[in-house]
């Protein structure tokens, strides 16, 4: 039956609700901002009440609220096919119900306050265009993806984006590649590059010891959080008053989009980028950020939730560049020309599908076997000929994808290469023989870190909830070799965001916020600091840990457990910023998926 024509609405449980909608989706995470993810579903949860309240409390007649809810569904569904890729595949194909509910039913709400005395034609008339509207908006944006914080880079559907700029942009232009491709490494370097890196050498910035002393403007990062795979830089010492001595722009260039970080050796350094079709490998020169040479690829990966580009970065061995691609890619290029020595598809090698986020794993060297991650699979290549060594491992830990790259670590005097996977954790020999395995449900993206002669502490995204850190103990019994558990903690819970080790404590994101916890037993020391997704880089001669946030700004933060101790900051970089710093010497090196910057640290006193 019919709510009778006069009967007003019941219109106070909708406002009440929708007030509520606001404080959650809006007002928490402004002033309570690791907890965006329960904002977001808060939001979803109030659009739900105000759905309920209109259905079943609202005393409007059913045809309107039947009608409501027909027009939402047909609204959506129509705006799901007709929306930009990036919001219909968003969030694993939940963005666009994320981002329109909570607007359409506070749109609902309004609507409803501001008509509630119409004709009930009028009123019809209105209701459909009102959600209609709300719906159909959002055809006309897209999104270049979205931040640990959920905050979606919207833009006009037909605006250009920072890649179509850069792309558009003659003088960003980068060389070609060389014209040969041989197929072993050159016996001399392009004469062009060669040059160019004789004339950056003469302008590069002295390269300072802690005593003041030029050191070798040479040192070398080989790759993906420098030599150890650590985060850690030893022999640094920097000046922690940037009040007086603030880091000094060198340079600062547009680059395309990727999640890569650099490699460093002498005056060159390497990263990889996506610029429209081409997956780039590319060369700069550290002291002018002047490009070298490129090397191309006519591939590309993008999803709507990370953007476009390449995930892994570079890692230089023996005069060569070894570089794995969002969609499995691996070259083989001479550090100094960029001319290709060997490819390889990885994923066809190790018959794996492209993961959802793409292959994010850099390569390792280890002798003569570069080893690469294809999701849960590892595959050992011979670094001369790019010919395939081993394949694996096949083993009950196969299953499932990784984002983590291959560790080098040596427990009980053995060389091995540990990998995360969905399926827990892995060792394999440099010729791929399984040492041992460890079963974990998660997803891993973050690397494993030793931190004795037979512990290891790992980080999985657990899909049962029980996200944190773990602390592995392995063994090399009389029967083989054995992995347990030690301890789980949830003081540090992170995505992407890297942790460092230092003096029997680690330091790295829970959730945006930074802190530290005890390797003892795991409990957390303190928390404190607002760094959203971002990286991290100890410096333990000074206990200090150098801190990139997600939205661009270098921090000095002590590291020490007694306290959180903020020392510094300042504005680096503009844009989220996921990408892995780099320090050589006293040159600090900053991108993300638009820009790089190149800094001078003053040198301690």
């Amino acid at each position: 039956m019919e709510t009778p024509a006069h009967t007003p609405l019941r219109l106070w449980p909708g406002v009440v609700a929708a007030v509520l909608l606001v404080l959650v989706r809006v007002v928490l995470p402004a002033v309570w901002p690791e907890q965006t993810l329960v904002a977001v579903g808060g939001g979803l949860a109030g659009a739900a009440v105000i759905l309920v309240w209109w259905l079943f409390f609202s005393r409007a007649r059913w045809a309107d609220r039947l009608g409501v809810l027909l027009l939402t569904v047909v609204g959506l569904g129509a705006t799901w096919f007709a929306a930009d890729v990036s919001i219909s595949t968003g969030a694993m194909g939940g963005l666009l119900p994320m981002l329109a509910l909570p607007p359409l039913t506070l749109a609902l709400v309004v609507w409803a306050l501001a008509t509630s005395y119409l004709s009930v034609g009028a009123r019809r008339g209105t209701m459909a265009a009102t959600i209609l509207l709300a719906c159909g908006a959002w055809t006309l944006v897209k999104t270049g993806g979205f931040d640990q914080s959920f905050d979606n880079d919207l833009m006009w559907r037909w605006a250009q984006t920072p890649e179509d700029r850069l792309v558009a942009d003659s003088a960003a232009a980068l060389p070609s590649p060389p014209a040969a491709q041989p197929t072993t490494v050159p016996a001399a370097p392009v004469a062009e590059a060669a040059s160019a890196a004789a004339s950056d050498e003469a302008t590069l910035p002295t390269i300072k010891n802690a005593n003041g002393s030029p050191a070798d403007a040479r040192a070398e990062w080989p790759g993906f959080r420098g030599p150890g795979r650590d985060g850690i830089v030893r022999g640094a010492r920097i000046d922690t008053d940037w009040s007086r001595q603030p880091p000094a722009e060198l340079w600062r260039r547009k680059v395309g989009p990727g999640w890569s970080s650099f490699a460093v050796h002498g005056h060159a350094i390497y990263t990889q980028e996506q610029r429209g079709d081409d997956e780039i490998v590319a060369s700069y020169s550290l002291s002018t950020g002047k490009p070298l040479w490129s090397h191309r690829d006519a591939v590309r990966f993008w999803e709507s939730n990370g953007g476009a580009g390449p995930r892994a970065t570079p890692t230089l061995a023996n005069g060569r560049v070894y570089t794995l691609g969002g969609t499995g890619v691996l070259n083989a290029l001479d550090a100094r020309t960029g001319a290709l020595v060997w490819s390889r598809n990885a994923a066809a090698d190790a018959h794996a599908q492209t993961p959802m986020w793409g292959f994010a794993g850099s390569p390792l060297v280890v002798g003569d076997v570069v080893i690469v991650a294809t999701s849960g699979t590892l595959v050992g290549y011979d670094i001369a000929t790019g010919k395939p060594r081993w394949v694996g491992p096949q083993h009950t830990l196969s299953d499932g994808g990784s984002y983590s790259s291959p560790q080098r670590v040596t427990i009980h005097g053995v060389e091995q290469v540990v990998l995360l996977s969905e399926a827990g954790a892995t060792s394999v020999t440099p010729d791929g023989q399984v040492l041992w395995e460890h079963p974990l449900r998660g997803t891993p993206i973050l690397q494993p870190v030793l931190i004795a002669e037979d512990d290891l502490l790992i980080h999985v995204m657990s899909l049962d909830g029980a996200q944190g850190i773990r602390r592995l103990v392995v063994r090399q019994e009389s029967n083989g070799w054995t992995a347990t558990e030690r301890w789980t903690s949830n003081g540090l819970k992170t995505i992407s965001s890297d942790f460092v080790v230092h003096n029997g404590y680690a330091f790295g994101f829970d959730g945006t916020i930074f802190a530290c916890i005890d390797l003892t037993d795991g409990t957390r020391k303190w928390k404190g600091g607002r760094y959203g997704s971002g990286q991290v880089m100890l410096l333990p001669d000074q206990n200090l840990l150098l801190i990139v946030s997600e939205e661009g700004e270098l921090a000095l933060v002590s590291a020490t457990p007694d306290k959180y101790t903020e020392l510094a900051k300042v504005p680096a970089i503009d844009g989220k910023t996921w990408n892995h710093p780099v320090l050589v010497g006293n040159i600090l090196l900053v991108r993300n998926g638009e820009e790089m910057v190149a800094f001078r640290l003053a040198s301690a006193k």
